[in-house]
């Protein structure tokens, strides 16, 4: 096929670029839309130290923009410095790049702006008498102005001099959302500050100064706000510390991940895989995590200047930063069990079982008829489907110890009392049940042979008890196997393949994390590797396929999430086989030492596949379905 004819390119001789369309190519990268001058002049604010800001927006942003600030302002000798190209307050040396504590630094976005649209800095420090103006760019008439002190920058008609860039704006509603939504990430970033945000002359928003969990749930909602858990850790240099949503409150799309980096949001791909490796055995199916975290580090470990819009940051010890965060977020997310919805104490080690070894010394739960007598429920098999001959499936809640389950109940299985066949006085209230040390409560019976049902203060506690007992088997096999160094299984034939330059460097710089690993991998030649000791856990996995996926993971984040999320799934797969299966009965006791192992494991509420494991039914709740009080 013939390329078409093209018409002979005339070459000029090379000459300097006029200042105007200098900044305008800028603008081509920091003002790509709207959204962008919004995130560039609220930047600007905070680091002016405003703590009221009102962001005033017409057309989607397109139209105008108008961001007023109480800062510090700027004297007038220095208004047409601020219009001008790379000039800024912010930096004067490579050690301050180096070690930038500010949003902006650049000094490129009010010569940006300025060349795209018609720009009016209105502005005022606290000691001039009164406010002073000017228009347009570096070369505009500094003017005296009425205004409080602070700053206010107005910004109309974008793109209005490049008018093929303004054709490739989308609709109005949708620059004013990705506008709403850089103020709603500014605002979360500093619950300090006030933020109103105006649409059309419309007030749409409008954020006081408050606590950061306040904020939080005003912008991400009450979803998140009832779902969340707090996290606030410290390694060296590194703290973490913001809320993280429950597993089961997770979201259909990732539009509830918010992450800043010393107060600047980002969206950078460790620390976003850092997070989702934390949830990778809690989430179930594709679903996204909502979170609100914020990581303060000294500026000197991290390079924000990478990329135009300063969404993206490099950090000096990229693996240090991700396994920190991974093991916060890991933390933080274990103590999603029954314990951590209650008053009660923190869960003893699993398999202490402290409901069977003490079961002689804890009240017996007992209920009160509409005679006024206290009664023990029956629990025989005829009225709730409960089989009582299995005294030997204890051992299943206790890998290796046998437990005689049977023995350990308060109810007498063999002969349980009739209905009424404890008499006591009208006047006797009913002992409560002791969900202070047991928030699932005790048993009452089982369902269709899936469901154990339960009793606890607030109502009626439904369990899964397949799903439960396989993220009880689960972390018993993630945490022995944690236990002890990582078993290699050695190859009597060494797994050779093709490798590139990179995956050879990348196999003969990390070797000692290799080798933490469970792998031997070595350079046979420049462009051959090979594999000559696997993790013994996964010895049947293609030798080749996981090399190739663990270097790529140590070459970009200092880990391997191939190889925790290969070991987890063929653990989960032996809690799966293991975990007792539907339509098997329990007896009471069995089932009472399942909602005990539960209070004890960690990340509980979950199955190895994100589903929930158990659900709480309040008496509210249940008043209302049959119309009780009213």
């Amino acid at each position: 096929m013939n390329a078409p004819d093209r018409p002979p390119r005339t070459l000029r001789p090379i000459q300097a670029l006029p200042d105007q369309l200098i900044s305008q190519i800028a603008a081509g990268e920091v003002i790509e839309r709207p959204s962008a001058v919004v995130k560039e002049l609220l930047e600007n604010a905070l680091d002016a130290g405003a703590t009221q800001i009102t962001v005033r927006l017409e057309q989607g942003g397109v139209k105008r923009i108008a961001i007023t600030d109480n800062g510090r302002g700027i004297p007038p000798e220095q208004m047409p410095l601020a219009l001008a190209r790379h000039a800024t307050s912010k930096i004067a040396s490579l050690t301050d790049l180096e070690n930038v504590g500010t949003l902006g630094f650049r000094g490129e976005a009010l010569a940006s702006i300025a060349s795209v649209a018609q720009l009016t800095l209105t502005t005022r420090t606290a000691d001039a008498a009164h406010a002073w103006e000017i228009s347009g760019s570096q070369e505009g008439s500094v003017v005296p102005a009425s205004g409080a002190p602070g700053t206010t920058i107005d910004v109309q008609d974008l793109y209005f001099n490049t008018p093929a860039r303004r054709k490739f704006l989308k609709s109005e509603q949708t620059e004013y959302g990705h506008c709403a939504e850089v103020v709603r990430r500014i605002a979360l970033a500093r619950p300090d500050v006030t933020f109103s945000l105006t649409h059309n002359g419309k007030t749409v928003d409008h954020w006081n100064t408050g606590e950061f969990a306040k904020r939080s749930a005003h912008i991400l909602g009450d979803e998140f706000a009832n779902a969340r858990l707090p996290l606030d850790e410290s390694a060296g240099p590194l703290r973490l510390h913001g809320f993280v949503g429950l597993p089961t409150a997770s979201k259909a799309r990732a539009d509830g991940q918010y992450f800043y980096v010393n107060g600047r949001f980002v969206r950078d791909k460790l620390l976003v895989h850092a997070v989702r490796a934390a949830y990778q055995d809690v989430l179930h199916g594709d679903r996204y995590p909502s979170y609100a975290l914020s990581l303060d580090l000294d500026p000197a470990l991290v390079d924000v200047n990478v990329h135009p819009s300063k969404i993206e940051v490099r950090f000096r010890d990229s693996r240090s930063v991700h396994q920190f965060v991974f093991h916060a977020v890991s933390r933080a997310l274990a103590a999603t069990s029954a314990t951590s919805f209650g008053n009660a104490p923190a869960p003893q080690a699993a398999g202490a079982m402290p409901w069977i070894r003490d079961q002689q010394t804890q009240p017996q739960p007992q209920y009160q008829n509409e005679f006024g007598a206290q009664l023990r429920p029956n629990f025989s098999a005829g009225g709730f489907g409960v089989a009582q001959n299995t005294g030997e499936y204890g051992a299943m809640f206790q890998p290796g110890v046998q437990t005689n389950l049977d023995m350990a109940s308060g109810f007498d299985n063999r002969t349980a009392p009739s209905a009424f066949a404890m008499p006591a006085s009208a006047h006797t209230q009913p002992q409560p049940l002791p969900d202070g040390e047991f928030p699932l409560g005790f048993a009452l019976a089982q369902l269709h042979g899936i469901y154990v049902l339960a009793q606890n203060s607030k109502g009626l506690v439904v369990v899964d008890m397949h799903a439960a007992h396989e993220r009880i088997l689960y972390e018993q096999l993630k945490n022995a196997l944690d236990d002890n160094s990582m078993f290699v299984q050695p190859l009597l034939i060494p797994v050779t393949f093709y490798a590139d330059a990179v995956e050879v460097g990348t196999a003969e710089e990390h070797q000692e994390t290799l080798s933490a690993l469970g792998f031997d991998i070595a350079a046979m030649s420049p462009t051959t590797l090979a594999v000559r000791a696997v993790p013994a856990l996964l010895k049947n996995a293609d030798a080749q396929t996981l090399a190739r996926d663990v270097l790529r993971d140590v070459r970009e984040f200092g880990g391997s999430r191939v190889l925790l999320e290969r070991r987890n799934e063929l653990l989960g797969t032996l809690a799966c086989h293991t975990a007792v299966r539907a339509n098997r009965s329990l007896t009471v006791p069995e089932m009472n030492a399942l909602l005990r192992q539960m209070e004890a494991t960690e990340r509980a509420d979950q199955c190895n596949h994100g589903r929930p494991t158990w659900s709480q039914l309040a008496l509210s709740d249940m008043d209302k379905l049959f119309l009780r009080g009213q």
